[in-house]
């Protein structure tokens, strides 16, 4: 098949790569001189060490929920691994990196056709059956795409998810391909499909053929009211950073994993160690005894609502309200955005904005009691969450008495509320590490993927991406987070091991629970402005 040459692919995508230039010259140029010895290197222990396998075939049957008779959809030629095996010699004691080929791809202006490994041998992996069991909300991939479980997802069906979207993800024989619809907000896209090519370079040949639509817009767009009843079509599969309840779109994890380099946010890996590090500058007893929120509050009504409830010179709603001016911030240098910096208060306030919001996981994070207004959006781990073991739940239609009773509670009852914390910020740690993160995506496309009823191809007007074709030509802050959100080289270890899919019962009493708890602190909350009222 022809290469695309015409034009670099930030130009096919629409993006200004204009950021302030840092002097990364001078590190390609020690990269590209390194680069040889690594190659050498390389070389050797694929001549004495390198074992050539197959991978087996991949059953094509679909298993959802816990029905007797599983719906087996039709084999097609969609779901097949790229073929071409590149073996690592088992317990490796050194991780082989593979680092980007710049020089070659500023010659040609195409993926270079470097030793990067298209697939690992299965048998070099790590015994599967001792992989850790992922995180429970690894359970959530089973529902999101339970709508196509009986149907499977035809092509027709497919391009019906093009109305709305930002652009077409195809994956073949390992290489990643897209096709650009409409530019999205920033660089989220550049963002988001960098995080799929350093999960296929983690996992090299482990997922399998595929496309798929995604949407880089905020608010999800598929309503399931429009695909029920006798006569309902089956609905678009399309990807987004967010759902909803009434909502079908498909939650992935969004760009700022890697990195946000407009408002000057760390990739995740690095700004998780920099905000464990900030919380062990102020114990939670020696916090700020008021609930802390800083943001936009011009994306969203809620938020502007939020507001209101400031400290004032007639009232005291128990909250510390600061709003965010980023054009100032990028202008002064991000001086008092720092994430890390933030974990000063006992309490931290989730409003969203125009829909879910990133900043859900930087204030879990941070060792404070989580105070979520009601959320109406979720994105991919957040469904787990438990109210009164991660986070208290805060009313959306009475905000200001709602943060006021919750701080009030937590100032009484110490104890439990520093557990609340502690809670959110251990779940953050452990489950939604980096490993994690891919590993979710790694689940979620092969899940998805067993569900094509056609054969993926390469559209014509798909250009081919690889971590050279986003990394090189980047400049400044993005330069630097793709940089250091790059991964290295595969890994060894198995992905983590899918927790089983809900049953009907299970899934239902896990909503009941959170339900019930919701119901408990409305009614705490109810007495206490009763028993106010009463001493006044």
């Amino acid at each position: 098949m022809k290469r695309f040459q015409s034009k670099p692919w930030q130009e096919y995508l629409g993006h200004d790569t204009g950021f302030k230039s840092m002097n990364w010259r001078s590190y390609m140029r020690s990269a590209a001189a390194g680069s040889s010895g690594i190659l050498l290197s390389f070389v050797f222990l694929l001549g004495f060490s390198f074992v050539f396998t197959r991978l087996s075939d991949v059953a094509h049957s679909v298993t959802r929920g816990t029905s007797a008779s599983k719906p087996t959809l039709s084999k097609t030629a969609s779901y097949l691994y790229p073929q071409k095996n590149l073996d690592i010699p088992k317990n490796a004691s050194k991780q082989i990196e593979i680092p980007l080929d710049c020089p070659a791809y500023n010659h040609t202006q195409t993926c270079p056709n470097s030793n990067y490994p298209n697939i690992l041998d299965p048998e070099e992996y790590r015994d599967h059956s001792s992989a850790l069991t992922c995180p429970d909300y690894f359970r959530w991939i089973h529902e999101d795409l339970r709508p196509w479980a009986h149907t499977g997802i035809t092509r027709e069906t497919l391009e019906r998810a093009k109305t709305t979207s930002t652009f077409r993800l195809i994956i073949v024989e390992g290489k990643v391909y897209v096709e650009k619809y409409r530019k999205a907000f920033q660089t989220r896209d550049v963002f988001t499909l960098w995080g799929i090519i350093q999960m296929l370079r983690r996992y090299p040949g482990k997922v399998p053929n595929l496309e798929l639509i995604f949407d880089c817009g905020d608010r999800p767009n598929i309503r399931k009211s429009n695909y029920q009843g006798h006569n309902a079509t089956c609905p678009p599969p399309l990807f987004r950073y967010c759902g909803a309840d009434d909502a079908l779109d498909i939650p992935f994890p969004d760009w700022s994993f890697w990195g946000w380099p407009e408002v000057n946010i760390k990739p995740w890996e690095i700004l998780l160690k920099d905000i464990e590090e900030g919380n062990k500058k102020k114990r939670w007893m020696d916090r700020e005894p008021y609930a802390y929120w800083k943001g936009n509050p011009l994306v969203s009504l809620s938020r502007h609502q939020l507001l209101k409830c400031n400290v004032s010179d007639t009232q005291d709603w128990n909250a510390r309200i600061y709003v965010q001016d980023w054009k100032r911030e990028s202008r002064e240098g991000y001086k008092q955005s720092d994430l890390a910096s933030q974990c000063t208060h006992r309490y931290k306030i989730y409003m969203e904005g125009i829909a879910w919001s990133v900043s859900e996981k930087y204030i879990l994070a941070c060792d404070s009691v989580s105070l979520l207004v009601k959320p109406h959006y979720h994105d991919f781990f957040t469904r787990s969450l438990m109210p009164l073991h991660h986070y208290w739940p805060t009313r959306d239609d009475d905000k200001c008495r709602s943060i006021a009773f919750a701080v009030d509670w937590g100032n009484t009852h110490k104890q439990k509320a520093q557990g609340i914390g502690k809670a959110a910020t251990k779940f953050v740690q452990e489950e939604l590490k980096m490993e994690y993160v891919y590993d979710y995506m790694f689940h979620l496309l092969n899940e998805y993927a067993k569900l094509l009823t056609f054969k993926p191809i390469r559209p014509t007007n798909a250009v081919e991406l690889c971590a050279e074709t986003i990394a090189c030509p980047a400049q400044g802050l993005q330069k630097k987070f793709l940089m250091e959100s790059m991964v290295k080289g595969p890994t060894y270890s198995s992905p983590c091991t899918m927790p089983p899919p809900y049953d009907a019962s299970s899934l239902h009493a896990f909503l009941k629970r959170k339900e019930s708890s919701i119901k408990q602190v409305e009614l705490w909350e109810n007495n206490f402005w009763v028993n106010r009222t009463k001493q006044s």
